[in-house]
């Protein structure tokens, strides 16, 4: 791989590049950072070393990150609580995109909540716990716990519609839906982006992506190493080894080369992951590599 030392304070510049999300201000470089992993076991709790959570969120920003994915359901309040200690008052160009629709009650379980009343609740908890008077974007999470389903949508993107002309949003993002979901809250207000489940090898979202393309909404994928079987995995741990990277930041890097509108938000609690995360942005899939990318996606 021929990129610079991921270390260095210079290291991957533009960070795959820029993407502004449509009818919007807001201009992201494509390397991002998801902060799930900055709370306790399953997403729970505390995180077990509350200095180094908040090494991971300075060190992020100081790379160049300026796109940072949460949600007041992690912990749950724990990682908005960290990303307010470690960074407020906020760099003036930093996104920070969060979601509704789920809560974590006493003992740790996920719970759908999307009633008009317990949106409300989620986004004055998000508010509050970032420290902040609007929020950037916030996703409406939908589907089952495993599928996006067709689920009607009318009740949630209303209630996030009042809260947006209330001015307590600024923007109105899905996740983990359909098409047909798109074109039903299409109808209601502006969407500007989506985040779902892709990789290299879970490619149900391919023509979604494109579609989406069209529009210049932003695709946000979650789980880049997710679902991979054991072959596809010493496929890829193969091609890596080849390129001097890891298997993540190939995943990562195939990603940033599927499509101009695709966004990564790649989580970790460690600063050297963090940095070798972004370090996949200088990564260069010739035609060869990426050929054998696809062998393993159909293998």
């Amino acid at each position: 791989m021929n990129s610079p030392d991921p270390t260095s304070s210079t290291a991957s510049p533009l960070l795959g590049g820029n993407f502004t999300f449509p009818n919007t201000t807001l201009t992201v470089h494509r390397v991002g950072y998801g902060a799930m992993q900055l709370a306790g076991p399953g997403v729970f709790g505390p995180p077990r070393d509350h200095q180094a959570a908040l090494a991971v969120l300075r060190r992020a920003v100081e790379l160049g990150v300026n796109h940072i994915d949460t949600s007041d359901f992690y912990g749950p309040h724990v990682t908005n609580k960290l990303i307010r200690e470690a960074l407020h008052p906020y760099p003036e160009n930093l996104v920070i995109v969060t979601k509704v629709g789920c809560e974590r009650p006493a003992d740790g379980s996920w719970q759908m909540a999307r009633s008009r009343e317990q949106l409300i609740e989620q986004v004055h908890g998000n508010l509050r716990n970032l420290g902040v008077d609007a929020l950037d974007i916030v996703n409406m999470r939908m589907g089952g716990l495993e599928a996006p389903k067709d689920d009607p949508l009318e009740e949630q993107i209303a209630a996030l519609a009042d809260l947006k002309q209330q001015g307590l949003i600024k923007h109105i993002g899905l996740s983990h839906v359909t098409p047909w979901q798109l074109q039903q809250a299409q109808t209601m207000t502006e969407i500007v982006c989506v985040q779902n489940l892709y990789n290299l090898v879970n490619r149900a979202d391919h023509a979604f992506i494109d579609s989406l393309a069209a529009q210049n909404i932003a695709y946000v994928p979650y789980f880049p190493l997710g679902g991979f079987s054991p072959i596809q995995s010493s496929g890829l741990n193969k091609i890596a080894e080849s390129l001097g990277a890891t298997p993540m930041q190939v995943a990562l890097a195939w990603l940033l080369h599927r499509s101009p509108n695709i966004l990564l938000i790649p989580g970790t609690s460690s600063v050297a992951h963090l940095e070798e995360n972004l370090a996949a942005a200088e990564i260069d899939l010739s035609a060869k590599t990426l050929a054998e990318l696809e062998a393993i996606a159909q293998g």
